[in-house]
């Protein structure tokens, strides 16, 4: 997500969405970082040893916080939450093993040949979904605070951009799933949902196919996504379609 930003924005923080942190200044003018932190909607520590984790905690501290989790390599999350808690917390959840997976080969499953890009005259039908997933993957309503006007202008703004891919029957969306941030290499699946009454019938492996070929072979990128450790079903579905663990990742809710 990081990257995406910066290799469409530059670091200007105002078009940039967030701030950049180095731990090091000496170490950024001989091209070397020692940490970097993301600041923004999210904070994103993206490396750094206890010391630049200490750092990146003191300047999040100087004001209030605005950040709605900390998400990342989970080394680091973890790491600064322990600097963060005594002020920040409680967390409303802690997910400290999250594999993060990755393929950069044509899915082992068929892809769901129904499985499509939404059109941006699909957004009304498509916005239930995209709430229902919200709900059950974070826990909150992403209409809260604003009746959810921000959250549509995501979801828009991911179908415009032809990132939004649904399975329609019958006018509802039955399965979906998203490229949430997409960078020169790399594209971000998220949001994979299928519906309550569809559940254990392939839909959300097949589907999830769909995105990963289209990733893959449309727009060569690896695919890459993390899930909570503790869901079984979706780790081994994801095996299946050849994704692989390359990393862990933690998330801490607010």
């Amino acid at each position: 997500m990081v990257s995406a930003r910066v290799e469409v924005t530059g670091l200007d923080p105002w078009r940039l969405g967030g701030e950049l942190w180095a731990a090091d200044h000496r170490a950024a003018r001989s091209g070397r970082l020692a940490g970097l932190c993301f600041s923004g909607p999210n904070l994103i520590p993206l490396r750094g040893n206890s010391s630049a984790l200490r750092s990146f905690a003191d300047r999040a501290l100087r004001k209030q916080r605005i950040c709605s989790s900390l998400v990342g390599p989970a080394e680091q999350v973890l790491g600064l939450w322990d600097e963060l808690e005594p002020e920040w917390g409680p967390a409303r959840e802690i997910r400290g093993d999250q594999p993060l997976m990755a393929t950069d080969r044509q899915p082992a499953v068929a892809p769901d040949a129904f499985v499509r890009p939404v059109r941006p005259d699909e957004l009304e039908r498509y916005l239930p979904a995209a709430i229902a997933m919200f709900i059950e993957e974070v826990g909150v309503d992403p209409r809260a605070g604003d009746g959810g006007a921000s959250y549509r202008a995501r979801v828009a703004e991911l179908i415009s951009g032809g990132r939004a891919f649904a399975r329609f029957e019958g006018g509802e969306v039955v399965f979906k799933a998203e490229i949430g941030a997409l960078s020169r290499t790399v594209g971000q699946i998220q949001g994979v949902w299928v519906h309550p009454d569809r559940r254990g019938h392939g839909l959300g492996t097949a589907g999830t196919a769909a995105v990963v070929s289209r990733l893959v072979n449309g727009m060569g990128r690896t695919a890459s996504l993390y899930v909570n450790s503790f869901n079984a079903p979706a780790l081994a579905a994801y095996r299946r379609l050849g994704f692989s663990q390359v990393g862990r990742y933690a998330t801490v809710l607010f």
